[in-house]
């Protein structure tokens, strides 16, 4: 299955170029996703590629980071400002990117298209 996912656009560059290998979630998909398709969030408002998922990594965000801070493509404290508050945080491990040569605008090619606060299954 596939999932649309709102990325703010400095974290979606930083997925595509290689320095984010991990996408930080408070939420873990309730179906098995393979497949993301990465929304970068306004002002770009546009479908801008895609990735598969290799793993969903699931602990403590202190664990979390330990695992992950080498390719987390965000600063520690602003890690754990998105995890204040939570037990249990989620890091979506990227396999493989693709970046779309045209992004899609959603809202032209998607009737009544909304983006998601989060995710959306597709």
């Amino acid at each position: 299955m596939t999932a649309l996912l709102s990325i703010k656009p400095e974290f979606a560059e930083a997925i595509f170029n290689g320095t984010k290998r991990f996408e930080f979630r408070k939420v873990n998909f309730k179906k098995r996703v393979n497949k993301i398709k990465v929304y970068a969030t306004k002002p770009i408002g546009k479908i801008i590629g895609e990735f598969i998922i290799d793993d969903i990594l699931e602990d403590t965000p202190e664990k979390l980071w330990d695992k992950t801070q080498t390719y987390a493509g965000i600063d520690k404290n602003r890690y754990l400002r998105y995890f204040t508050g939570r037990d249990v945080g989620f890091a979506i491990k990227i396999k493989s990117t693709k970046r779309y040569q045209r992004p899609i605008c959603p809202y032209s090619e998607y009737p009544n298209f909304v983006a998601p606060q989060s995710f959306m299954y597709i």
